[in-house]
């Protein structure tokens, strides 16, 4: 029987730790024996969980010949990791153990070195952190988890189940897995990447500087078909210091400022109106359907109607 090692860091995520408990011990094989074996292990006798302690019934020993180790997220992914847990991390990865993270669980994996030269996710909000604590890691914002073979990495929340669920397909094939996710009551596989749950907000731009009558003007103005030489004249200015202002103010380009602006919103209207794709479309300035939804896409992972289905 595969075992599988759930790691209870101080500070764990009680959601996160509960994901692979639940899933894997539901898995049964089609004639109806557990796929897995679970252990639920921790450093100390007492790990806080946040709004309870948690005793594990295993110490750092039921990682020693576990099939595959899970780190579930922490709540403060800072947090310095102790030389007793990244030596039993690094002792099993080096005994061929899969090892996998969820949500800010990437942290506590990355201090360990295992990271490096690798791609990895994290939760859309740390990624920015996890890619500045640690430079040697690839990290992509955009996607539910990343299987390096021995590695793997997910995003927050729910991407959990989409890692334990792709990692029962690895075990035991694609007809277990969906009873699994029928049991979870999830589909198998999501539509799309973590880029969908991302709310792609404006640059901040400084209040006074340069730019914001313009970025004011232009969010009021969506609709409109917009060109560089528009904003340079609304700028009043040419379009090559229109152009050097936005990268140095905002870290982009004045059109893809419009872009990600015209998406946003259209956004809100799936989330908040009725109206159809071709209307939302029309109505944020794109000046086609077809390059509305390639647009939206691109940018959010998904189609207009299958962000509607999931936000509305």
């Amino acid at each position: 029987m595969h075992a599988v090692a759930v790691l209870a860091l101080d500070q764990v995520i009680p959601f996160d730790l509960s994901t692979p408990v639940e899933v894997f011990t539901r898995t049964r094989l089609p004639d109806g024996r557990r796929a897995y074996q679970i252990r639920v292990c921790a450093e100390r006798e007492e790990t806080d969980a946040g709004a309870f302690t948690l005793r594990a019934p295993w110490g750092l020993e039921g990682l020693r010949d576990a099939d595959t180790i899970i780190v579930p997220g922490v709540a403060d992914p800072s947090a310095p990791l102790s030389p007793s847990v990244r030596d039993a991390l690094r002792s099993a990865a080096a005994e061929g153990t899969r090892i996998a993270s969820i949500c800010s669980g990437t942290f506590p994996l990355a201090a360990t070195g295992l990271l490096d030269g690798l791609r990895a996710t994290t939760h859309w909000r740390a990624a920015g952190t996890l890619a500045a604590m640690y430079p040697e890691i690839d990290v992509d914002p955009d996607v539910l988890y990343v299987d390096n073979g021995q590695f793997l990495t997910s995003a927050g929340a729910a991407a959990g189940l989409d890692l334990c669920l792709h990692m029962i397909r690895r075990d035991y094939g694609s007809a277990v897995a969906a009873d699994a996710a029928r049991l979870s009551v999830t589909p198998l596989e999501r539509e799309g990447g973590q880029a969908q749950f991302i709310v792609h907000d404006y640059p901040p731009t400084p209040q006074g500087s340069a730019l914001e009558a313009l970025l004011t003007w232009l969010s009021d103005n969506l609709s409109r078909d917009l060109t560089l030489a528009d904003m340079a004249a609304q700028s009043g200015t040419s379009s090559r210091t229109l152009i050097r202002r936005f990268r140095e103010q905002t870290g982009t380009t004045p059109l893809q400022w419009l872009h990600r602006a015209r998406v946003r919103q259209a956004q809100h209207l799936l989330e908040t109106t009725e109206h159809s794709v071709e209307r939302i479309g029309a109505q944020v300035g794109f000046g086609s359907p077809t390059t509305f939804r390639d647009r939206f896409k691109r940018t959010t992972g998904v189609s207009p109607q299958t962000y509607r289905r999931t936000f509305s």
